[in-house]
């Protein structure tokens, strides 16, 4: 059994935000102050050396202008006790230099600091000063490294008999540099030291708001937020504190019926001024408010968050709604029917009396009424509405009213052909409008509802007239908002959308809805659709008589 490899030692950043913040803001710190130092210390030491060589060259430059060192050059020979010597001595004790040396043209010492030197050629090339120039430099002579300034000694006359070199030691511009070493150092240890601190607030602030998780942990929960959002078939609508899209997920953009491009955007800039919007922005408040987007009935929830944003939900109710309204019909139709079979029922036992007292004929006449009535109620629908659908749905509705106590009365100026572009709204229109009517009317003498379609073109126009209470003039338009109802909800859920449908469906299609007060009380609802008729076909008559003809021909 081979033996189990040692594990080595990684080593790594800590996993806590707090830590890692804190320790890369701390080495952020350390390396700007390094850099600092070291942004100081270059051009410190260079204005150090600047200064040094040009205090050389003051210093040569006032020792050249001594007429009495010129003559002494010319009539001396290059003696340690030689005048020239001694008044080089003088100088540099004065001036505190490394050195003063006076040459000819030669290049040979008059004076040195060390006196053994003196009548020897000197050690750095005299051509630029001899030749007239001043020069100012770092060099290395017999006497080390040195700041040097270097000008030609003149006589009476202005003649170059000479040159004067001028040294300062080195060692001096070092040791004032390495002074100024500690004062910057303690300076760049404050300035770390506030780093320091300022980074450990910093990154006691970042573990507060990130909870103290580590910055895996941060990108996992994120990837798993966002996987989260785009998967739950439930809209979610994020706002900042100004009110602007922060976020939405794909649920949200398909029943909002928008994009990628909302995001940054007002609600009202995003989806037009409306209820919707005023939910998203929370200008209504609330639980569970319902809201209609194109063909979609929504519930909206807000919540607020700490940032002073907030968040929306939203959940499609359009397929509960329809089943809602479906059950609702059930359950009139329901109730129709058990209307019906009482009075089936009576009108048996009435027809079962009849026959039993052998009046035959009284029986006859009795059966045929009942059936002329409920023929005649089918035909004049089927005769004025063409449309099977729409037809089905004021027999069912007549059947209904007259259950609940009132009349559905067909208009004899309605008429309707079989050529509806969109069926299914138009049922929804006129069966929302109906229900409306029929609520309106329940429990008033004479109820009434009157029913008027007709084509204009391609354009259909719809009026509902009731004989109820009636609409007050400032609540014509509340009336069409969702959400907006003085009935009393049903089991099911709330009111409040149908005639927002009504509105939506028709304004979709280019058309309007509006409800003024009716001739004798009550309200009269008019939508207008336009384009809601297809352009008439060919009429199929002459179609089937030229087959005939064709048959016969044939024969």
């Amino acid at each position: 059994m081979s033996p189990t490899p040692p594990r080595r030692l990684r080593l790594g950043l800590p996993r806590r935000v707090f830590s890692q913040v804190l320790l890369m803001q701390v080495a952020i710190a350390a390396g700007v102050a390094v850099l600092a130092a070291g942004l100081f210390l270059a051009p410190l030491s260079h204005q150090l050396d600047d200064q040094a060589m040009h205090r050389a060259l003051a210093i040569a430059q006032t020792t050249a202008q001594q007429p009495q060192i010129a003559t002494d050059l010319q009539r001396t020979a290059p003696r340690p006790d030689g005048p020239v010597q001694q008044q080089a001595e003088r100088i540099r004790l004065a001036t505190g230099a490394e050195y003063v040396v006076i040459m000819n043209l030669d290049g040979t010492r008059w004076s040195h600091t060390d006196p053994a030197r003196i009548g020897g050629h000197v050690s750095t090339d005299p051509s630029q000063a001899l030749g007239g120039k001043e020069v100012v430099g770092i060099d290395e002579g017999t006497l080390g490294r040195s700041a040097r300034g270097k000008v030609p000694l003149r006589d009476a006359e202005g003649r170059i008999v000479g040159a004067v070199s001028v040294g300062i030691a080195y060692d001096s511009v070092r040791a004032r540099l390495i002074s100024a070493i500690p004062g910057l150092l303690a300076l760049a240890g404050g300035a770390l030291a506030v780093g320091a601190l300022a980074a450990w607030l910093v990154s006691r602030r970042v573990q507060r708001q990130t909870r103290d998780l580590a910055f895996s942990d941060i990108s996992a929960l994120l990837a798993e937020r966002e996987a989260m959002l785009h998967g739950i078939r439930e809209g979610v609508v994020a706002l900042d504190r100004s009110g602007r899209v922060r976020l939405l997920n794909d649920e949200a953009q398909r029943l909002l019926g928008v994009g990628e491009e909302t995001v940054g955007r007002s609600p009202d800039d995003a989806l037009g001024k409306g209820r919707t919007a005023d939910v998203l922005a929370g200008r209504v408040t609330g639980t569970d408010l319902l809201t209609v987007r194109g063909q979609r009935v929504l519930v909206a929830n807000r919540m607020p968050t700490g940032d002073g944003g907030a968040v929306a939900t939203l959940r499609d109710r359009t397929e509960l709604e329809e089943l809602a309204r479906e059950l609702d019909s059930t359950h009139g139709l329901i109730d129709a029917l058990r209307a019906q079979d009482h009075e089936h029922a009576n009108r048996m036992h009435t027809l079962l009396g009849l026959l039993e007292l052998e009046m035959y004929d009284d029986a006859v006449a009795f059966v045929g009424e009942v059936v002329g009535d409920h023929r005649t109620t089918a035909e004049q629908v089927t005769e004025k509405i063409q449309d099977p659908l729409l037809a089905a749905l004021l027999v069912g509705k007549a059947t209904v009213a007259a259950e609940r106590g009132a009349a559905l009365r067909i208009c004899d100026r309605t008429q309707l052909p079989d050529r509806l572009v969109d069926p299914r709204g138009l049922v929804t229109v006129v069966g929302n409008l109906v229900d409306n009517a029929l609520d309106a009317v329940a429990g008033t003498r004479h109820a009434r509802v009157e029913i008027e379609l007709r084509a204009e073109g391609r354009t259909v126009v719809l009026t509902v007239r009731d004989t109820g209470p009636g609409i007050p003039a400032e609540q014509r338009e509340l009336v069409f908002t969702e959400g907006w109802s003085t009935k009393r909800p049903p089991a099911h859920g709330k009111r409040g959308i149908g005639l927002s449908l009504v509105r939506r469906l028709a304004e979709r299609q280019g058309g309007r809805a509006t409800v003024v007060e009716a001739d004798g009380g009550g309200a009269r609802f008019t939508v207008v659709l336009p384009e809601a008729l297809a352009e008439p076909g060919p009429d199929p008559a002459p179609a089937a008589s030229l087959g005939a003809v064709a048959e016969e021909g044939a024969r």
